[in-house]
């Protein structure tokens, strides 16, 4: 097999392909097609849940990443998920998108692929939401620094990047969660005093002026490969911001309506809690 060729990050949410292989998955079966419009789970960084929706008219219970060494195919082994023993994109690795079912389709088949066109686009949201909160929480923090540290694509401390522990998207939201530890503070950011009302103020003020000022959003796609490197963009009033990205997200700001967040912290974590909602 090849590597599967993926067509969400055009936003596409169904198509038509060949069945190319199968794999056990547990109990269940994985197929594996040429081209997909499904997002899978990914195996790194699981943000984005994988999407749902029909194979050949069969349900998808799962979706998830598959890679299978190009040097040896000869052994056939298909790796899924936290088995996969290569790092995502290495080379020597045929990368895979593959279906999880109940039911067996056959190599070979020609299959339709129907995604769940509005859970995709609630998790779309939830994703542009969650790099747009992100990118307001760094602006909102960037008093805190007292060394130089790198920054993000509208010049403030990326706090983000340093201090990311975990990322889940959800359905118009997302849940993520930062490490205020004695790593961070070495990097030169103090939490001391920290104002969490304040913060989130000032994050949700910049929110509603980015939501307001419909700014076009779009992704970077270098191929069709899964592990292809997308880059996320969004041309704010501020500059243009970019982050590396390999989810899905709505084109324009105004789509989401209205975002906000909750900010709260237990044992040097900040959560950030983000929801994005149609006014």
């Amino acid at each position: 097999m090849i590597s599967t060729a993926v067509t969400f990050p055009s936003g596409q949410v169904s198509g038509r392909s060949q069945i190319v292989g199968t794999v056990p998955a547990g109990d269940r079966h994985g197929l594996v097609v040429a081209e997909t419009p499904f997002h899978p789970l990914d195996h790194t960084w699981p943000d984005q849940p994988a999407d749902r929706g029909t194979i050949g008219g069969v349900p998808v219970l799962d979706c998830v990443t598959g890679a299978q060494s190009s040097s040896s195919p000869s052994s056939g082994e298909i790796f899924l998920g936290d088995a996969i023993p290569a790092r995502r994109g290495a080379e020597g690795w045929e990368w895979l998108v593959v279906h999880v079912t109940e039911t067996p389709l056959p190599v070979g088949a020609e299959v339709d692929l129907e995604v769940d066109a509005a859970f995709r686009a609630a998790l779309s949201a939830g994703h542009t939401a969650c790099h747009l909160a992100a990118l307001a929480l760094n602006a909102a923090l960037a008093g805190r620094w007292r060394k130089e540290v790198a920054v993000d694509g509208l010049g403030h401390p990326d706090f983000d990047q340093a201090a990311i522990s975990s990322s889940r998207i959800a359905e118009y939201g997302s849940v993520d969660v930062y490490r205020l530890g004695k790593s961070l503070r070495k990097k030169g950011f103090s939490a001391e005093g920290l104002d969490l009302e304040l913060v989130a103020q000032q994050v949700n003020d910049r929110l509603k002026a980015w939501v307001a000022a419909d700014a076009a959003v779009r992704l970077d796609v270098p191929g069709p490969g899964l592990t292809a490197r997308r880059t996320w963009h969004c041309s704010l009033p501020e500059g243009e911001a970019s982050i590396p990205c390999g989810g899905t997200h709505v084109t324009r700001t105004a789509e989401l309506g209205r975002v906000e967040v909750t900010l709260s912290l237990e044992d040097a974590t900040l959560t950030m809690r983000t929801t994005a909602r149609a006014i």
